[in-house]
């Protein structure tokens, strides 16, 4: 079973290749991302998020869901020494870089219920899989057309941050200003939960947050830096790749 939606700004594909029938679960995973677009949304005025931000919504009055989110921001913000924040002046609340890898992973844990073993969940190119090995490619951060690795991925996630998609989006929140020390960071990890907000994360500290990723529980690295130097964990999963400069 093969589908692909466009949910929360960007396409999502799902591909099952278990026998039986998979368009129930696969209703499911797409009515929570839209759900989760609808709550969670810093563009949407009547978004949780957004009545969030304007202090609307106190902590006590927040669902379960966005208060792990919190937790998670925080708990990243303070890793990071403030590099990571969601409240960034002039921004209001984002808390994006940590819903869409949460998302994703709570979608994936919605089919390992419904008894999906091999499937793979791809989400603008942050990749929950399961039941590999699959072949996941990075892209060249400055060539569209090229990859500078393929990895291969079994039971795991692997997400990338970077400023080719969305230009210098990502703030250093120490700084006020972009992080520009690197042009990808690769994160691969047990969860999407944790490989996305790393790798976010990772990117808003610039170099220096190679080796903080590196240093997480379980997360191995691949980043290039703003001079096309290519950074990696040894124990990255590298299938073959090409130079990145």
């Amino acid at each position: 079973m093969r589908r692909v939606e466009h949910v929360m700004g960007f396409p999502v594909s799902l591909r099952v290749d278990d026998e039986g029938a998979w368009e129930e679960p696969a209703d499911a995973v797409f009515a929570w991302l839209r759900e989760v677009d609808a709550r969670f949304s810093p563009f949407r005025a009547d978004s949780e998020v957004s009545r969030h931000g304007r202090g609307e919504l106190g902590r006590d009055s927040l669902s379960a869901d966005l208060a792990e989110v919190l937790d998670l921001c925080e708990h990243y913000r303070v890793a990071t020494g403030g590099a990571f924040d969601a409240w960034l002046p002039g921004r209001g609340f984002d808390p994006c870089a940590v819903v869409k890898g949460w998302s994703v992973q709570r979608a994936a844990r919605l089919l390992r219920t419904a008894g999906a073993r091999r499937f793979v969940l791809n989400a603008g190119g942050d990749v929950a899989a399961s039941g590999g090995p699959w072949r996941v490619g990075v892209r060249h951060p400055e060539q569209a057309d090229r990859l500078c690795a393929v990895l291969e991925l079994t039971d795991g996630a692997v997400a990338t941050s970077a400023r080719y998609e969305r230009g210098d989006h990502i703030v250093d929140g120490r700084i006020g200003r972009p992080a520009t020390g690197l042009l990808s960071m690769t994160v691969v990890a047990a969860s999407l939960t944790e490989a996305d907000s790393v790798a976010t994360a990772a990117f808003a500290l610039g170099t220096e947050g190679v080796a903080w990723a590196a240093a997480q529980p379980g997360c191995e690295v691949f980043a290039v830096d703003a001079a096309g130097q290519v950074l990696r964990t040894e124990g990255f999963p590298v299938a073959s790749r090409s130079r990145a400069a």
